[in-house]
């Protein structure tokens, strides 16, 4: 079982950045170092005391995320660029913050109290109507992956691609259709593609759930799910 990632000093509560948890392991495994090497390259290097080699792995793990300052002390000891360890915007939150704008802006333009979007944004929970929803993506020139996310359908999207994929997806086209407003073609492909990709993992690593390369191909599956709809868009 993991442990809850270490305390950190006291600070002002400022969003931290989307964070890219695999291209951190990533970076770190192309440099041949362990979390403590990192960890020891934070405190030495960026005074950074409390940073720890169980920070590190939480921080890949994506049970917390490093704020501004510790990404730019990261990116220094990977030897890359922050922005290679920035992800794309996932919450509410921060796409506003990707896009400059203050919380009294986007209540404003969606037309909602500034009190009922700060709840929704605080709570990862959007409320609005299908024309506040409209006026949300447009303001935030949100992708259709992007507005799924933002609008509290991902976990249910995840849940539908876990069992399509582990079972007979045949059967998800429908379900998941509900949820994504794409051509059923489409998501019929998609999910062919996925539940081909799964088999072929976990028949590759056959103990109980695929092991590790099947236990990773369903934490990602969303964002697989949105590559492959590409994959066959193109």
């Amino acid at each position: 079982m993991r442990q809850p990632p270490p305390a950190r000093p006291n600070r002002p509560a400022t969003p931290n950045p989307p964070f890219d948890a695999p291209a951190a392991r990533r970076l770190r495994a192309a440099l041949n170092m362990g979390p403590e090497h990192v960890a020891f390259g934070l405190r030495a290097s960026y005074g950074l005391p409390y940073v720890t080699p169980d920070l590190v792995i939480a921080w890949e793990h994506e049970l917390t995320a490093p704020t501004g300052p510790e990404l730019t002390a990261l990116a220094g000891v990977l030897w890359c660029s922050p922005d290679e360890l920035r992800g794309r915007p996932r919450t509410l939150r921060e796409h506003r913050i990707a896009r400059g704008l203050a919380p009294e802006d986007v209540a404003h333009a969606v037309g909602l109290e500034l009190l009922a979007y700060l709840h929704m944004e605080q709570h990862d929970c959007w409320r609005g109507s299908d024309r506040q929803s409209a006026a949300l993506a447009d303001l935030l020139a949100l992708s259709l992956p992007d507005f799924i996310s933002v609008t509290g359908r991902d976990g249910k999207l995840a849940q539908l691609l876990r069992s399509a994929v582990t079972s007979r997806w045949q059967a998800y086209v429908r379900p998941v259709g509900r949820t994504v407003p794409l051509d059923r073609r489409l998501l019929a492909d998609a999910l062919q593609e996925l539940h081909q990709d799964y088999q072929r993992q976990t028949t590759a690593a056959p103990s109980r759930g695929g092991g590790d390369a099947g236990r990773e191909f369903l934490h990602r599956i969303v964002d697989r799910f949105w590559a492959a709809v590409q994959d066959n868009t193109v």
